[in-house]
């Protein structure tokens, strides 16, 4: 519960120090379209679930958001991947079988006792992460 606390702050603060809330233009013209502001991720349904997986899991022994440990960041693998269902699947079959080689010669420990939904649940989570 520690790690998932300690985890879960460290997502907030990142979100929150990557956001730029101030506007420092003067333009109130109605005529030209805004950009949307970029979606919270924390509110999206497959990062709540998918962050919770993987404080459950030994994930962050392993891994972290932004940083390499013995793993790659999830950043990089979120930009590394394209978000789609193909993706999401090989990446939850890695999680679960393991393997090696992607990232370096250091292998990812298989994790059979991950369901197949588990796995692909924290692969949506990781992918949400994308930064480019």
């Amino acid at each position: 519960m520690k790690k998932f606390l300690v985890f879960a702050s460290i997502v907030l603060f990142v979100a929150a120090c990557s956001s730029n809330s101030s506007n420092t233009s003067n333009d109130t013209s109605t005529t030209a379209e805004t950009p949307a502001a970029p979606a919270d991720i924390t509110q999206n349904p497959d990062y709540k679930a998918g962050l919770t997986l993987v404080a459950k899991y030994d994930c962050l022994t392993c891994h972290k958001v932004s940083e390499k440990l013995t793993g790659p960041a999830y950043v990089d693998v979120a930009n590394k991947y394209a978000d789609n269902e193909a993706n999401v699947k090989m990446l939850a079959e890695k999680v679960i079988k393991g393997g090696s080689g992607v990232w370096g010669q250091v292998a990812m420990i298989a994790h059979p006792q991950v369901s197949e939904a588990d796995a692909e649940q924290m692969v949506k989570y990781i992918l949400l992460l994308r930064t480019n």
